[in-house]
């Protein structure tokens, strides 16, 4: 099923890629959308526009499905096992030592009483 809809997914981007180029420049930037009447007077520029304004409208939306579609899929493929669980690794087993410091102890500075007995050179 993921790679239905990835294919769906990759299709729809290269189509809305396409879409978007053949979109007549708005700025006239590039200059090369300047033509009247369309082939034949039968599309003046306007409706052409228009087309391919809801042609790259509904790519988008279609486009946005499949990436909450792909992402609810890749969530519930994840959700059963965890990264390290996949690799094959197991997590180091907790020691005694590790089991008896509070938790987060290790992200703190060391204290005056962590400190090593020094004796003092009288």
């Amino acid at each position: 099923m993921e790679n239905v809809v990835l294919i769906i997914h990759l299709i729809l981007a290269l189509s809305l890629i396409g879409i978007v180029l053949m979109q007549r420049s708005e700025g006239g930037g590039l200059g090369m959308g300047s033509g009247g009447g369309g082939v034949g007077g039968v599309m003046s520029g306007r409706a052409a526009a228009t087309a391919l304004g809801k042609i790259t409208w509904g790519l988008a939306a279609a486009f946005i499905c499949t990436s909450i579609a792909l992402t609810v899929i890749a969530a519930s493929n994840s959700a059963d096992s965890s990264v390290l669980d996949r690799l094959g690794g197991t997590a180091p087993a907790a020691t005694e030592e590790q089991t008896d410091a509070p938790a987060g102890s290790d992200l703190l500075p060391p204290s005056s009483s962590d400190a090593p007995l020094v004796p003092s050179a009288n």
